[in-house]
């Protein structure tokens, strides 16, 4: 299945991905980066699934979350009858379970199913028992139980089922996953859950503050950002998956299932502007046990837990989504130096201030580190935003970045009263402005580029008037939209950066697609610069990416009309609900 064929069901500590035809192919127990015990969908049956539909096969007629949750409905019209198969992951209590539910709407449909537990992203075929009726599933540190209320039969590594539903009938099947060594887990009641479940998201939402014309897909968005939320430590993911590729078919497949502190403050801003500060807070804790130490040892990115070392391995015994090798967990770009997460930090800390969570000495303390850091290194080479693979070059976003950074930790001692050397960070920023404006501006094309000295453009460059660095109507700000629009240019969509054999910055092989973030900021962009009804055409086109359930990845590739990466991205999600607020 294509990417956007699958939607998203989970317990706020992991995610499974259900298939338009019944079937989940992802689902990493018991975290987002755990070893996952259905890995079809970067290789093929034999790692691992769990198929769910009538007999006859074939996608869903029509499907969609029940209501603002992240219950999952799929309807099936069949010549005999309508089926609904519901999916979800309850907020998890003691272990986590996966529940399915057959509900017969109308006639009598013959259903099937087949389920493959395969332990370690499909290297592990375990030993299976049937005890009491319900089957257990153990290989090595992983256990799991399946209770059906339709006996399932094993045979050739794997167990299936068929029977028929009724309009009015259900079938219930859950999934619970426990530590091997541990006692088995009390089994929980499926239909209950649902209405738990389902109270609990329509709860969430209604606490938080959502209207405008785009109301329905920010709400979906903001449901899909608390879905990658790790609720034990506050971490949010990138993505609940991993090496799904940038370039179908190519080497560009990277582990999102970690804490990116770029993607985590995005995410933040746009959950504090949304009311929900309960989330900013746990977010800061995280951050602040996260980081703890030394401010030049800061990281791009941490595990759910705040866990440093992620290292950077590949699987080979899996082929890959549509043949994309290699398949990596983990993530090299743990060790690069990015700049620009000491700007996004710090504002983020600034933003949550400033939308009501209260004071807090140690984050305070925190931001006085960084700043003395950002004062003696703001002006060393680094990757970039983008975790270029290639040489570090003085890239004009970091710059900005480190702008903001003193910038932000200014208006907190002038705005909200927190002790510090307002005069010293206000030189700092001043004297980073200036060099930026001096060094990462092309006169004769009217334009920043990507960084000094380059002719290269980047689409981080549209940030410039999002983070207050020059006002909107500034000429240099709109020749820069200009030149982005023209230059980074697929089908209407935004590149990151220019890929071609003669740009080093990148370091990497093929190409990509279209960037979905760059694309929203390209839109707001345009709206702040007075060319509303350009922005909206843009926006409308990029809502009309999103699959049926509301959900995107990372990139968008013109170049065969379907999404690609990661899924669903955060990093996509959180620029669509800001694009929308500014809009609106």
């Amino acid at each position: 299945m294509r990417i956007e064929d699958y939607a998203l069901v989970g317990d706020m500590q992991s995610a499974a991905l259900v298939g338009r035809n019944g079937s989940i192919d992802w689902l990493c127990l018991p975290r987002f980066d755990s070893p996952a015990c259905f890995a079809r969908l970067l290789g093929d049956p034999s790692h691992g699934f769990w198929w769910l539909g009538p007999s006859s096969g074939g996608p869903a007629t029509s499907r969609a979350y029940r209501g603002e949750t992240l219950v999952l409905e799929s309807v099936w019209d069949t010549p005999a009858g309508t089926v609904k198969v519901i999916d979800f992951m309850p907020p998890r209590h003691l272990n986590p379970d996966l529940v399915r539910i057959v509900e017969g709407v109308s006639g009598t449909v013959e259903m099937s199913t087949e389920i493959r537990i395969r332990f370690d992203y499909g290297r592990i075929v375990p030993w299976v028992r049937r005890l009491d009726g319900n089957l257990q599933a153990i290989g090595g540190p992983d256990s799991v139980w399946v209770h059906s209320s339709i006996p399932l039969k094993g045979g050739d590594y794997k167990h299936r089922a068929t029977f028929r539903v009724s309009a009015g009938e259900r079938q219930t099947f859950v999934f619970t996953w426990h530590p091997s060594h541990q006692p088995r887990p009390e089994e929980i009641d499926p239909i209950d859950q649902l209405a738990e479940t389902e109270a609990f998201w329509s709860s969430w939402v209604a606490s938080g503050r959502h209207g405008g014309p785009w109301r329905d897909a920010v709400v979906r968005s903001m449901i899909t950002l608390k879905g990658l939320t790790y609720a034990p430590t506050g971490g949010i993911v990138a993505a609940p998956t991993t090496s799904l590729p940038e370039d179908i078919g190519g080497v560009r497949n990277w582990d999102y299932r970690y804490c990116w502190l770029r993607d985590a403050t995005m995410t933040l801003d746009a959950l504090t502007q949304s009311g929900y500060l309960e989330e900013a807070g746990a977010w800061r804790e995280w951050l602040l046990r996260a980081i703890a130490g030394r401010p030049q040892d800061l990281q791009i990115m941490y595990g759910v837990a705040g866990e440093r070392r992620l290292p950077e391995t590949t699987l080979e015994w899996l082929p890959g989504y549509e043949a994309s090798r290699p398949v990596r967990i983990g993530n090299g770009a743990v060790d690069q130096l990015q700049l620009d997460v000491y700007g996004e930090v710090v504002n983020c800390l600034y933003q949550s201030r400033r939308h009501g969570l209260p004071p807090n000495a140690h984050a305070w303390q925190l931001t006085r580190k960084l700043m003395d850091f950002l004062e003696s290194g703001w002006d060393q080479p680094d990757e970039g935003l983008w975790e270029v693979r290639g040489p570090r070059r003085h890239f004009t976003h970091s710059k900005v970045m480190a702008w903001v950074a003193a910038d932000r930790a200014v208006r907190l001692v002038e705005e909200l009263d927190r002790p510090g050397p307002a005069g010293r960070w206000r030189a700092l920023a001043d004297r980073i402005h200036a060099e930026v404006l001096r060094k990462g501006y092309d006169p004769a094309r009217n334009t920043f580029t990507q960084s000094y000295g380059s002719r290269e453009l980047d689409a981080a460059l549209l940030l410039i008037p999002m983070v207050g660095f020059l006002p909107p109507e500034d000429p240099r700000v709109i020749g820069t939209i200009e030149a982005v629009e023209r230059e980074l240019s697929s089908d209407g969509f935004i590149l990151r950066y220019p890929i071609a054999e003669a740009n080093s910055v990148d370091g990497l092989p093929g190409g990509e697609g279209a960037f979905l973030a760059c694309s929203f900021w390209l839109a707001e962009a345009k709206a702040r610069i007075g060319r509303k009804e350009e922005a909206i055409e843009l926006f409308e086109r990029l809502l009309a990416l999103r699959n049926d359930v509301g959900l995107l990845a990372e990139e968008y590739d013109p170049r065969y009309g379907r999404l690609a990466g990661n899924f669903p991205q955060a990093f996509s999600h959180v620029p669509l609900i800001h694009t929308a607020q500014a809009l609106s």
